[in-house]
């Protein structure tokens, strides 16, 4: 590991159990800062109810330490924002967030256009395809930026309880990471290379922070927040926490694929490459079809939504303009 990558990872690894709920709750008091939690999804209706449903009931109810709870559903084609509306969760759809700002698909768009309707201070991204899970995911991820106002951007990791398709426990999860995400790392920015899981769902900012970003539309976001964050403000601006175990639902290989083009054109972007000027960009893949091979191009996306700080756009009483 880069000698500066170990010197940062030594600084700034926590685990969850280190930031209590009555410290949280002093030290947010003390701050006067306000929490938000996101989940962005997409057709998640069989795990939607239990993670809104806990979240309400141990962080609004029992701990009041979260101020507002947002699912955002990004062109779902199932029950998944009836769901979240009936587990107790404040549902926007994504595509009618600032209609006139346009609108793209994406995990990206969906966390972009949640800066227009959120008001909190602190921002805490969660994916909504998890199984294996706690409310101490929201509070770990919290502490780094209450405990230290330098900390701008906290990352989670875990060791991941995947399902595979049959619904067997799998340890094969973080196969883009592995592939892609840590070798980016290692090789252009290895002074990042102490971040476990840069491309983890669970996550949290400062909204000053978020608002000040370019946000891609798809899944290169977890990425370029993390470049951004540490090109504009130093490694001190980056913090990760140790949350335990995560499951969520296994990807098929060929969906993965769409999202390391998604990584490399992040990366490549940031260095300054071709895919700075790219319009757009498709992925050759070819699947079994019987007993051939069937071609299919897939496209990947590039647009990147400018920071929301760059917009006139009304927002909610009480967030940063």
């Amino acid at each position: 590991m880069d000698s500066r990558a170990a010197a940062w990872f030594a600084r700034r690894t926590t685990r969850w159990q280190d930031f209590s709920a009555a410290w949280l709750l002093a030290r947010k008091a003390q701050l006067g800062a306000s929490v938000s939690v996101v989940i962005p999804a997409r057709n998640e209706e069989r795990t939607i109810a239990g993670m809104v449903g806990t979240l309400r009931r141990a962080l609004m109810v029992e701990i009041p330490l979260v101020d507002e709870l947002v699912v955002m559903d990004s062109d779902s084609a199932d029950a998944t924002a009836e769901v979240a509306a009936r587990s107790g969760a404040v549902v926007h759809r994504a595509r009618q967030v600032a209609p006139d700002l346009g609108t793209c698909a994406g995990k990206g768009e969906a966390l972009w256009k949640s800066l227009l309707v959120t008001r909190g201070d602190l921002l805490v991204f969660v994916d909504a395809d998890l199984t294996e899970w706690g409310p101490h995911f929201v509070t770990g991820l919290l502490g780094p930026l209450l405990a230290r106002p330098q900390v701008r951007l906290v990352k989670g990791f875990y060791q991941r309880a995947l399902a595979g398709p049959d619904g067997t426990p799998s340890a094969d999860g973080g196969r883009v990471t592995e592939l892609v995400a840590r070798p980016l790392l290692s090789l252009w920015w290895p002074e990042l290379a102490g971040v476990i899981q840069p491309l983890a769902g669970e996550w949290a900012a400062r909204r000053d922070l978020m608002e000040s970003l370019p946000i891609p539309v798809g899944y290169g976001v977890e990425l370029a927040v993390l470049l951004d964050t540490a090109a504009r403000f130093g490694l001190e601006a980056v913090a990760q926490v140790d949350l335990g175990r995560r499951g969520h639902r296994h990807q098929p290989c060929a969906d993965l694929a769409v999202m390391a083009a998604e990584l490399l054109l992040v990366a490549e972007r940031r260095r300054g490459g071709r895919a700075a000027q790219a319009g757009e960009a498709r992925l050759q893949q070819f699947v079994p079809a019987g007993a051939s091979l069937r071609h299919r191009s897939r496209p990947v996306p590039v647009r990147e939504r400018p920071p929301v700080r760059s917009l006139a756009v009304e927002r909610p009483q009480g967030a940063t303009r």
